[in-house]
């Protein structure tokens, strides 16, 4: 008994770990944040994938990254929201962490990615390359 007790702590231990330090959002709650004008999305694809295609009003991580205090709401109560190209994506990682560097506290991951957006028949928009 006591080692089943212990194999199940350290597994979940180890899917805390594995989901990741930021709460998933999904792709409904994301539709009506978004609909709500409550989220600002960054996006961690990089600029070139950025520009052939993101979710709608994000914010391109990359080529934001010097100047994210200033492309951030001034409340840091306010839903931010990182992505990148899928489930096994980390590239978010770095845009969620900037984020709360910056004092943040309400950051979501959008686990399924710009790929998933897509796959979900969610529209896109480009953006002209710099």
């Amino acid at each position: 008994m006591k080692k089943i007790l212990i194999f199940c702590a350290a597994a979940a231990f180890a899917t805390t770990i594995y989901a990741g330090e930021f709460k998933e959002i999904t792709i409904k709650e994301l539709k009506a944040d978004i609909a709500a004008k409550k989220v600002t999305l960054l996006d961690a694809n990089g600029s070139e994938t950025y520009t052939e295609g993101h979710i709608p009003g994000a914010i391109d991580f990359t080529a934001s990254k010097e100047k994210l205090a200033s492309v951030l709401p001034k409340d840091k109560n306010a839903l931010v929201v990182a992505y990148c190209g899928g489930p096994k994506c980390k590239a978010y990682e770095a845009a969620a962490k900037a984020a709360e560097k910056l004092g943040y506290t309400n950051i979501k991951h959008l686990t399924a990615g710009i790929s998933g957006w897509k796959d979900a028949g969610e529209k896109t928009e480009t953006a002209k390359k710099s």
